[in-house]
């Protein structure tokens, strides 16, 4: 940078050079319309227009150089972006993939208990329904005795 500095100061040197020199050519004693301050302005003229472009090229030159650092910038941050997206992105992938399967470990397993207790309960529910209809059985059959009894002792004494 400090090297296209002091190229585009040297070209506004010499830009500024032929103004210097023609103001001591013009400096004469001799009438305005003087082929000599004619000759003069001419060649401030053609001095003022090579300085115009040596400073135009050296500018272009500055520019482009300064475009291509841009770019070649531009380039190295866009790929250090998409290299920080990927790792981003894998990384979720990975963190996702291992809370799925702990999600599904937990799902079995609460699965598993689940079924080994509605196992349980149903067991539970069979015995006390088996009791209940003994329980019941015992109860209609001691009823039935009963009733047959007391329907005996009816009988014999009508008799």
């Amino acid at each position: 940078m400090k090297a296209k500095l002091a190229l585009v100061l040297a070209a506004s040197l010499l830009a500024a050079a032929p103004f210097v020199s023609a103001q001591d050519t013009t400096t004469t004693d001799k009438p305005a319309g003087d082929n000599a301050m004619k000759k003069a302005a001419d060649k401030t003229g053609h001095d003022t227009k090579v300085a115009a472009d040596k400073t135009g090229h050296a500018t272009k030159v500055a520019a482009k150089d300064t475009a291509k650092g841009t770019e070649k910038a531009a380039d190295k941050t866009g790929a250090a972006t998409k290299k920080a997206a990927d790792k981003t992105g894998h990384e979720t992938k990975v963190v996702a993939k291992d809370t799925g399967k702990d999600t599904e470990k937990v799902a079995d397993k609460t699965g598993h208990e689940t079924k080994v207790a509605a196992k349980d309960t149903a067991k539970g529910t069979e015995k006390v329904a088996k009791k209940t209809g003994s329980g019941v059985k015992k109860g209609t059959e001691a009823t039935g005795h009963e009733i047959k009894k007391a329907g005996e002792k009816t009988e014999d004494a009508v008799k």
